[in-house]
């Protein structure tokens, strides 16, 4: 694995050195575990496929905000970025499977049931998952990480399951003939899409040792954006472009799915959406009024895929 050549402190300066970082330790695990050369091809495929890396970069900004000194270089960071991006990419893969939302495109290109098949698109859903927690308890020469598995590994393995949850009760949901209600919604969203980020911004905190009892504002923030990242995916789905958005528009609507648009309107959307990313910015503020996690929500907001 390289390492960075500095510790800068702005999102601006390292995101593109961090998304550099992890594409090339996603390239050596690969290397070096070897799967059959079909599963391997769609597996790195499917890692491969663009996309803003928004959860590890959660990671390392949670890092950040904790600990303006860190080492963004460090092995253990990296390993948590990299597991979270690994579950991420594994649910994306099941998604867009025809069993589920049966969708073609997956950030402007074929998606990997479509290149490779359903049977390896499902085997590689289910390696990238297993990897994920094969890459935070691969041994490790250093004391700390000892001190952090537990943790890291309870915050990723409770994500991963209430995302998993938050699919089926989206599935059930669009089963329904009556729209569902806001709460309703909520109550699919923090799960399907808000569990994992929850998950990045905590997972950055325990990496920069931050305690267990000091987690609550950092949660807030997480809760906030995860709810107003999907909130964002609703409205986008109708007001952007399939070119834009890097996979069909409409498809909610296609799907006659409950969506906060279909709820509150494109206007009353977006407002909620924007409230929520106040309501983040509020609760990390103790970091001060310019670090890392308040960047990533100037970033989000002004997101058009």
């Amino acid at each position: 694995m390289t390492t960075f050549s500095t510790c800068q402190t702005t999102l601006y300066d390292v995101a593109d050195e961090i998304i550099l970082q992890l594409h090339d330790d996603l390239a050596q695990m690969f290397d070096d575990i070897k799967l059959p050369n079909l599963l391997d091809e769609a597996a790195r495929y499917a890692m491969s496929n663009g996309g803003k890396r928004v959860r590890p970069l959660l990671v390392a900004a949670s890092f950040l905000a904790c600990c303006p000194s860190g080492d963004i270089s460090d092995e253990i960071l990296r390993r948590a970025m990299m597991a979270v991006e690994l579950i991420h990419g594994y649910s994306l893969v099941h998604d867009d499977l025809p069993c589920m939302d049966d969708d073609e495109l997956r950030r402007g290109k074929p998606t990997c049931h479509v290149v490779y098949g359903e049977a390896t698109a499902l085997l590689v859903g289910d390696v990238l998952q297993s990897l994920a927690f094969e890459v935070l308890t691969a041994p490790l020469n250093d004391q700390s990480y000892h001190l952090k598995i537990s943790r890291l590994l309870a915050i990723l393995s409770k994500a991963a399951r209430q995302m998993v949850a938050g699919q089926q009760l989206d599935l059930s949901g669009e089963s329904c003939d009556a729209l569902l209600t806001q709460a309703e919604l909520e109550a699919i969203h923090r799960q399907k899409t808000g569990a994992l980020i929850e998950a990045a911004v905590l997972m950055g905190a325990v990496c920069a040792n931050v305690s267990d009892d000091a987690l609550t504002n950092l949660r807030r923030y997480a809760h906030a954006i995860g709810l107003a990242f999907q909130v964002q995916d609703d409205v986008l789905d109708v007001v952007s472009d399939t070119a834009t958005l890097g996979k069909p528009t409409g498809s909610d609507e296609k799907l006659q799915k409950s969506t906060y648009v279909r709820l509150l309107g494109v206007k009353q959307a977006s407002a909620y959406a924007n409230q929520l990313f106040d309501d983040a910015r509020q609760a990390v503020l103790e970091y001060g009024e310019h670090n890392l996690l308040i960047e990533m929500i100037d970033w989000l907001e002004k997101r058009t895929h």
